[in-house]
């Protein structure tokens, strides 16, 4: 549904205040869009999206109630057509991957130039992807056998926490040798050697986050 006169309807999902009124500023200066909602969490995204049933969405990752893919995949179950462009500090490939595997149709790293923006938000409303150069280099740069399960992603995650193999296993509620074998399995998807550059490895890719 498009506002009188023909202007692209938009929401935009950061958490970040000062951020959303910067991206409303830029939207609403251009003569064929306009915002339509700003929120700060996945409980914003998926209300507004419902009221306002904008013809894009531009979503943050960061959220305080969960991730941005969160809000993708809840938006998306509800309205599948939903156009959704990823805006975003983060650039590591796994990041790029669930965002996209979700349904986001582009992904925008922040400090781009603003005229990437409009490009991105005028392709998508099209119908087609968007994205820049150093979003599908980081995608090609994902090594095949590389995904984590979830419960791999749990125990990398308290590995960036430094808690040892036996504290994993409290916390996790499994056997320490379980703990193990998946220490070990993580550094072989990784393709590191060791615990640190386990870490190191997950915090380039997306994998964790500070």
């Amino acid at each position: 549904m498009e506002q009188a006169g023909g202007k692209i309807r938009i929401l935009i999902v950061d958490d970040h205040p000062i951020m959303r009124v910067g991206i409303a500023a830029i939207i609403n200066g251009q003569p064929n869009m306009t915002t339509v909602g700003q929120g700060g969490s996945v409980a914003d995204a998926v209300r507004l999206f419902t009221v306002e049933q904008p013809e894009l969405t531009l979503m943050d990752l960061r959220l305080p109630d969960g991730s941005g893919v969160d809000a993708i995949r809840l938006i998306r179950a509800q309205s599948p057509r939903a156009r959704i462009i990823v805006l975003t500090t983060y650039e590591g490939d796994e990041d790029i991957h669930q965002a996209l595997a979700a349904g986001a149709m582009g992904y925008l790293i922040k400090g781009m130039p603003h005229e990437l923006l409009i490009r991105a938000l005028l392709r998508v409303h099209s119908g087609h992807r968007f994205l820049p150069q150093i979003v599908t280099e980081a995608l090609s740069s994902r090594l095949p056998g590389s995904n984590l399960s979830a419960r791999e992603q749990e125990v990398l995650q308290l590995m960036f926490a430094g808690k040892s193999n036996r504290e994993i296993a409290e916390q996790l509620e499994i056997k320490e040798a379980t703990v193990k074998s998946h220490v070990s399995v993580i550094l072989m998807r990784l393709n590191v050697s060791d615990r640190t550059q386990a870490v190191v490895e997950g915090l380039k890719r997306g994998l964790v986050h500070l």
